[in-house]
């Protein structure tokens, strides 16, 4: 049976004024990277300079843009490479706590007798509206992927999946690799979503409530998928998925 494998790189865009203050933007504030994000973001471009990249996804908001624009940059992978913007990779909207402190939600989230992350908002996306995305955009990345790069497939032969502390970790010799550029919680929706729907395995001494949580500015989460022929209206669809890595920011100075 064909299959495809795929490398898949999630990053969370740089720091913003607001993320710096402690407040949620989610998808009514659109703000630029400070100063601090756009060094961030310089940091992971030099970091994954040498990482080759097939597909480029990034969210449609200035933050993720500027993020992925700024990687693109310094990968000569990337040159050629469209940028595509999906608005299925949004940030999560937080309703009427938008532009609000991030306490302020937590104590919102405490009066209703819930925590946050899980807590929605008036007015706000549900964690299960935001898997929907997550499933959406999962199912549209693979068919266009696939069609585009099926045949390179990499076969039944076991490719590199080392860790050792590199920035191509687990990626080296595979035939696609995507680049994704999103938000913080939208990418912890994805792990959520990718372990409990998919199956995903977690990395070697990594447990949930590690794998699930918020990812700094600019932090790395790295997966490898299979993808195989399927039925119906998904011609493509995944098989095995493994993490490799999450939330590394070594490239980030401290």
């Amino acid at each position: 049976m064909n299959r495809l494998k795929v490398g898949l790189t999630l990053v969370r865009h740089g720091e913003t004024h607001y993320n710096k203050l402690g407040l949620l933007q989610g998808q009514t504030i659109d703000a630029p990277l400070s100063d601090v994000g756009l060094q961030q973001a310089e940091a992971a471009g030099h970091y994954l300079k040498d990482v080759a990249f097939t597909n480029v996804f990034v969210s449609d908001m200035l933050r993720a843009k500027q993020t992925a624009e700024t990687i693109m940059k310094h990968n000569s992978s990337c040159c050629g490479l469209q940028m595509v913007c999906d608005p299925l990779l949004k940030e999560i909207n937080f309703g009427i706590a938008e532009g609000g402190r991030m306490q302020d939600v937590k104590e919102m989230a405490r009066a209703a007798g819930q925590t946050f992350p899980g807590f929605t908002p008036p007015e706000g996306e549900t964690e299960e509206q935001v898997k929907e995305r997550v499933r959406a955009f999962v199912e549209k990345m693979l068919q266009q992927i696939s069609e585009q790069h099926w045949g390179l497939g990499g076969g039944e032969e076991p490719l590199s999946t080392a860790v050792e502390g590199k920035p191509d970790d687990g990626v080296r010799g595979f035939p696609v690799h995507v680049l994704v550029v999103t938000h913080g919680a939208y990418m912890c929706v994805a792990a959520r979503y990718f372990v409990e729907e998919l199956q995903c395995s977690l990395p070697p001494g990594c447990d949930r409530t590690h794998m699930f949580s918020l990812s700094p500015n600019t932090g790395l989460c790295r997966f490898i998928l299979t993808v195989r022929e399927g039925d119906g209206d998904q011609r493509f669809v995944p098989s095995d998925f493994h993490c490799v890595f999450v939330h590394r920011g070594d490239h980030v100075k401290k």
